[in-house]
């Protein structure tokens, strides 16, 4: 962690507990937006204009928030428009760590090793996490949004005509909807196996636990009708429920002691990320090696660090 601008102590994944011993998420702190104008967004400054080549974006495959922003930026069309760098899996000592490990890369843009000496650059006294994703501005030198939820909606709008395909993830007629069912899955869901996961008491876990498999059991009976969240539309819905439902067997169901039922054993929900991951923008930016070594490097939840061999995702493409 980083404290006014100076890293501090060895990466640890909680930082911060309620006083029932629940994880608790830090806060993201850029949080300006791209506009096809310029003009400011929902929160932050403005000055930050759609153009190609100006944006570079830092993601990590293991990180479902930050691979919710890859599935936008592919299924957008915007590869050649926003650069990207992606970290390596296992979590070092001082966090995330560029590198050569398959899939991973190095800083192109800013030389750095580690991802804190990004945020020290866009704000050298920055007290907080670094993490992943984080959208860079070349221009401005300094890091325009750190919020995933927010820069899924910018991938889909800001870059405007930039954009590579007209797909609307979040269209104006179903917006409320959409955002009463992303309200609904993420505590209990997407942020629930973190909050079992990283849990410091017996009674945190268990509820945590029982708000994960409800969740999925209620996504279950949902998916008797439609081939998507919303019927024959693909929408942000979709992506940010995809990234939770990928991990969950690899490394959910066992590191964090989710071991009720695994996906595997939902088949309408198995059904459901096979019919995601025949499309490119799905297929191409899921990485299991990358999502097991990374989840199995917290030194906290597996001192060894040995990652399991399995297992078997039947949803996934035959190689």
């Amino acid at each position: 962690m980083l404290v006014d601008g100076k890293w501090t102590d060895a990466w640890q994944p909680v930082q911060a507990t309620d006083a029932e011993g629940g994880f608790v998420r830090q806060a993201s702190s850029f949080r300006s937006w791209v506009t096809p104008d310029g003009a400011a967004g929902r929160t932050g400054d403005a000055g930050f204009r759609a153009e190609k080549g100006r944006y570079h974006l830092y993601a990590a495959l293991i990180c479902p928030w930050a691979t919710r922003v890859l599935i936008a930026r592919r299924l957008k069309r915007l590869e050649d428009v926003v650069s990207v760098s992606i970290v390596e899996p296992a979590m070092t000592d001082q966090g995330w760590r560029f590198g050569d490990y398959p899939g991973a890369t190095r800083d192109a843009v800013n030389g750095a090793t580690h991802l804190h000496e990004i945020y020290t650059r866009a704000d050298p006294r920055y007290t907080g996490r670094a993490t992943v994703p984080a959208l860079w501005d070349r221009e401005r030198g300094r890091i325009v949004n750190n919020e995933s939820s927010e820069l899924l909606r910018m991938f889909n709008t800001g870059f405007g005509a930039l954009a590579g395909e007209p797909l609307d993830l979040y269209p104006r007629a179903i917006q409320y909807t959409i955002d009463v069912l992303n309200d609904e899955i993420y505590p209990s869901l997407n942020n629930g196996v973190y909050r079992a996961g990283f849990a410091t008491t017996q009674a945190a876990y268990e509820e945590a636990f029982i708000g994960v498999f409800a969740m999925l059991d209620k996504l279950e009976e949902r998916f008797a009708f439609g081939r998507f969240l919303f019927g024959e539309l693909l929408t942000e819905a979709d992506i940010r429920l995809f990234v939770t439902l990928a991990r969950f067997d690899a490394a959910y169901f066992g590191q964090f002691k989710l071991n009720l039922r695994r996906i595997a054993d939902y088949p309408r929900l198995s059904a459901y990320l096979k019919r995601l991951m025949a499309l490119p923008a799905f297929r191409e930016t899921f990485n299991l090696d990358h999502i097991k070594r990374g989840y199995y490097s917290i030194k906290s939840l597996n001192p060894t660090r040995i990652v399991p061999l399995g297992p078997e995702l039947a949803w996934t493409p035959a190689k």
